[in-house]
C-alpha cells in the first residue's frame, strides 16, 4: 500500500499549529474505555475504609499548549459486541474514532488505528507531518462499501478532510481509507479480530 501525499503533505511543517480547544464531552467516537470511566469516576467508594497506602489520588489530564497529542481525551473505539465488531457498525467504529482523532489533533491517537503493516509503511512522525501547521480541521468519512475475501472483512470510505493553513487559506486533502478484520476463522487473535486501518492513501487537491 502506498501512502500517497505523505512527502508533498510534509512542505507545512514550517511552523507550529494554532491553539486547538478540546472538549472532554463524551461522543459517540470518544466513548471513555470501562477504565478511563473508572479512573473519573467520584464512585462512591468510602476511602476512610481503604488503607492509605492502597489510596491513589486521582489526577487529572493536563492538555498541552497547543492541544496536539496531548492524550485527552482518550479516543480508542468503544468495544463492541462480538456480533456488532462483525457488521459495518463496527468498521465504522474505528473510522469515526479516527476522523474524531485528527479533528482534536490527536494525531498519535489516530495512528495508533493503523494495522502494524500500515504503521512500518508510514512512520508516527511522518504521519504527524501530514497535520503540521493545520487548524480548523474537519473530516468526513462518509458510509463505504463492505467486501470480503480470503478470510477476511474490508470496509472502504472517501475521506475527506478540510483545513486552513498558517496563513489561513483552505486545504482539502482527501483519499480512500480501508480498515480490515480477520473472520472468524480457527486461530484468529483477539486483536485480528477487531477493525484496524489496513490502507490510507491521502492526497492534496487544493
Amino acid at each position: 500500500m502506498m501512502f500517497a501525499g505523505a512527502t508533498a503533505l510534509a512542505v507545512c511543517s514550517c511552523s507550529a499549529p494554532g491553539r486547538h480547544q478540546k472538549t472532554a464531552t463524551p461522543t459517540p467516537s470518544a466513548t471513555a474505555s470501562p477504565s478511563t470511566a473508572a479512573a473519573g469516576s467520584t464512585g462512591s467508594v468510602d476511602t476512610a475504609e481503604v488503607p492509605s497506602s492502597k489510596i491513589v489520588p486521582m489526577i487529572s489530564p493536563v492538555a498541552s499548549p497547543d492541544g496536539v497529542n496531548d492524550g485527552y481525551p482518550d479516543l480508542t473505539p468503544a468495544p463492541l459486541t462480538p456480533e456488532a465488531e462483525r457488521t459495518v457498525k463496527g468498521a465504522r467504529n474505528v473510522l469515526v474514532s479516527f476522523a474524531r482523532a485528527i479533528e482534536l489533533k490527536e494525531f498519535d491517537q489516530a495512528w495508533n488505528m493503523l494495522d502494524p503493516a500500515a504503521k512500518q509503511r508510514m512512520s508516527k512522525a511522518d504521519f504527524n507531518k501530514i497535520f503540521t501547521g493545520l487548524d480548523h480541521i474537519s473530516v468526513a468519512v462518509p458510509g463505504g462499501q463492505m467486501e470480503g475475501a480470503a478470510g477476511s472483512s474490508y470496509y472502504t470510505s472517501q475521506a475527506t478532510i478540510t483545513a486552513k493553513d498558517t496563513g489561513g487559506r483552505p486545504v482539502r486533502i482527501e483519499g480512500p481509507i480501508t480498515v480490515r478484520r480477520v473472520n472468524d476463522v480457527p486461530g484468529a487473535t483477539p486483536y485480528q479480530l477487531h477493525w484496524h486501518i489496513e490502507q490510507l492513501k491521502l492526497d492534496w487537491t487544493h
